[in-house]
Order: structure tokens, then sequence, then C-alpha cells
């Protein structure tokens, strides 16, 4: 029922009890009972609504009606959703111990119209170098360059997380002319679909990390993807709390599709656990944001029981707006990021890793080159998604790595490593 027309009922009640009162009713005392008697069952009834319309609203988060909880439909099938948690139980193929090399349930195809003789020039149009997965996951890349004599010229732009200039990148790189084949990791989905599409008409294009609105590409490269992040992140927090226990969410932006479905599958988690999503808000990946989130939330709410992120750069940031507050640590999802994990270690925090990992940008140089040697590559190229659990963080907290290394790297036995990722033996 209405708030107006609550408030409308009640104004009436009371008009006809003042009538009563005062003996301004003209209609006989039996009627006037009767009308009273009405107005207040329809009141009561109103009342009940609106109780149960706040009991609904609680159940389900109020933080799931802010505009940041919307799901972008554009992104969104629930049929991609079920298989993305299938194939997280499925077996990888491919070479034990190197997930770069491995893949799921493969349909592979066959690309000899683009074999060509070496050697070769790969062109990169990059969305950006601007957040740490990237710089692991683009330091990680070239090391897979320099493993190919084949590759004798690599020409690489970055896009500084703008759609417009990305267009305009792989528009130059495609009118030069030097260009064998055209790695893309884009950097919105749907800005840069068509870009794709027409690169596509002159030269091998294979995107990987984030996914573009069109299956012209050689081929895809990417993990299980955002569904199976957001699905395990979100599970782990609604597994270790009660039902109605409050929540925050923090995503980066919108427009992403890996991060998009990341947040439509956590929202169906919480939604089907009972979990009171209190707040949504974007964080833009920026640590002061994030804190001053959380911080907000704490207050507002007086205890915040779980953070889910669809990326765990900030994770630490998060951690410490508990500490500031002196509020007990929460259920926290965050990432494969050394700083988390060494968070996580020593102050045995209950948590998780689900990672979209840097693995992927080695695969994406491999498919590249298996395309223009013919040979027969997966398409989707879909790879393997693990986590970091309580069991496994051991073996991933890695001494002598920076903080803003990402352990999923697949780049420990690389020439290098670990001094051209920033580390010490």
């Amino acid at each position: 029922m209405k708030p107006l027309r609550i408030l409308f009922l009640l104004l009436s009640l009371l008009l006809v009890v003042g009538l009563v009162a005062c003996g301004g009713a003209a209609t006989p005392d039996e009627e006037v009972a009767g009308e009273v008697e009405e107005a207040a069952g329809d009141v009561e009834e109103a009342a009940g609504d609106v109780e149960q319309a706040v009991d609904e609203t609680a159940a389900t988060g109020a933080g799931l009606g802010m505009e940041a909880a919307a799901v972008a439909e554009q992104f969104f099938s629930q049929e991609d959703l079920d298989n993305s948690i299938r194939l997280m139980s499925v077996t990888p193929e491919g070479p034990e111990g190197q997930p770069w090399l491995q893949y799921l349930e493969p349909n592979f195809i066959d690309t000899s119209e683009f074999a060509k003789e070496g050697p070769y020039t790969f062109c990169f149009s990059n969305a950006g170098v601007n957040n740490p997965w990237r710089v692991v996951g683009y330091n990680t890349m070239e090391h897979e360059v320099a493993l190919h004599p084949e590759i004798t010229q690599w020409i690489h732009v970055d896009a500084e997380g703008s759609d417009e200039k990305q267009i305009s990148d792989i528009q130059d790189l495609v009118a030069g002319g030097d260009c064998d084949v055209l790695i893309v990791s884009p950097n919105t989905t749907l800005a840069l679909t068509p870009a794709v599409e027409e690169a596509c008409k002159s030269l091998p294009v294979v995107v990987f990390d984030r996914g573009v609105q069109t299956d012209c590409p050689a081929t895809f490269v990417q993990p299980i993807g955002g569904y199976a992040f957001g699905y395990t992140g979100a599970s782990f927090l609604a597994d270790n709390l009660e039902p109605g226990s409050k929540v925050v969410a923090l995503r980066i932006l919108p427009g992403v599709d890996v991060l998009e479905t990341r947040w439509a599958a956590a929202k169906q988690v919480f939604e089907d656990r009972g979990i009171d999503v209190v707040e949504v808000a974007f964080g833009d990946g920026n640590n002061d944001k994030v804190k001053t989130i959380i911080t907000d939330a704490i207050q507002k709410h007086g205890q915040i029981d779980g953070v889910w992120m669809d990326a765990g750069a900030t994770a630490v940031a998060a951690i410490e707006a508990f500490e500031d507050a002196g509020a007990p640590y929460p259920v926290i999802n965050g990432e494969d990021q050394q700083d988390f994990l060494v968070k996580w270690q020593e102050n045995d925090l209950t948590a998780i890793a689900p990672t979209f990992p840097t693995f992927q940008w080695r695969t994406a140089v491999i498919a590249a080159l298996d395309v223009l040697q013919g040979k027969e590559v997966p398409k989707p190229w879909r790879l393997p998604q693990p986590s970091v659990t309580q069991e496994n963080l051991a073996e991933f907290v890695q001494p002598g790595m920076p903080p803003l290394h990402y352990a999923m790297c697949g780049c420990e036995e690389m020439p290098g490593f670990p001094e051209d990722w920033g580390g010490t033996q």
C-alpha cells in the first residue's frame, strides 16, 4: 500500500472521530460507528502492509536497491552463470603445473586461414597499465614474448583507461599495416566492440581479459570469468555468516563485462542466502575512497560483518578501515595480491581470494602465435581459475615479493624471476 493512501486513511479516521466527538455528524450514531470501525480496519491493514514491506526490504538488503547495485542486463545470462559454476568443478586439460597452457572443455577450431611465415610483428592494444594486476600481467606478457624468437617486433600501445584512445589506437595499428596479429585487452566491452569488429576485417585478432560482444576474433582467452569470481567470494561470505549479517559490497566501475558478471553472481547469492547487503558502492580501485566507504558504513550501521569485493587491489585498505574504527575484522574476499595474502596470514582472517589469474597474459601471446602458425586453438580458450584458500595460503605467500605482486602470474620459472617482478631471492 502506498504511503499517501495510508496518510489519507489516517486523516479520514481522525475526521470521522472528530465529527462524532463534536456532534458534527449528520448520520445516525450506528452508521458513524460503522464508518469508524471500517476506517480503523483499513488503517490496520495499511500498517500491516508497511510492516511487511519493511521486513522484505530488510531481508533482501537495503543496499541492493541502490543505484550501484543494479545488474547490467546486457552482460547477464543465467545460462552462462550456471555454466560458470559448473566449470569450476571441471578438471582442466593440458600440461600439469602449467595452467596458462591448460583449457576447460575446449572447442578447437582451424586457424589455417591466418597461417603465414615468420618472423612476426605482434601488436598489442592494452586497456591500460593502471592498476597492480595489470602491471604484473603486462610484465609477465613481455617476458613471454621474449621466449619466442619468431616475434621480432613487439608494438604495445597503452590506452591509459580511455575508450576513445583505445579505439584510436586500434585504428592506427591496423592502418599502419605492420601488424601480423593484434592482441586486444578492451577497456570496456560495448565501446570497443565496433573497433574490434573493424580490425577483424584486416588481420587476426586475439582478445583476452575483458571481452567484446562479437565472435570475430580468432579466439578469446579468459579464465572461467567474472561469474566464477563473484560466486566464489559471495558463497564464502554466506557460508561463514549467519542470515541477516550485514555486508558491504565494493565494486570498481560499471560497464566492464567481467566486473558486471562478478557482481551479478554475488548479488544472486546474497539474495538467495538472506545476507543483508547494507551498502553497494563503486570504490574506483582507490584506497582512500574504499576506506571512506567502509568507515562511513561502520558509523551508519554499527557493525559490518562482511566485505565482498569485485577486485582485491584495495582489500588491505578495507581491512585497515576496520582497524582504524576498532571494529572486529570482517569475513572478506580479496584477491591474490601479496599485501592481502600477508595481511590474511598475519591476522588469521576469515578470508578467501578468488582469482582472475595474471597467467592469462602469457596465454594471449601463445594463442596469437598459434594462430599465425595455423595451429588449432580452443575458441574460447577457457583457462582454469583457482582460488587461494586457508588450506593453500602458505603456498602463495611469497617472501621477497613486493606487496602489489599477484601470486597467480605463472611466472616463477621464467627468466628474470623474481628480480624483474620487483622481488628478491
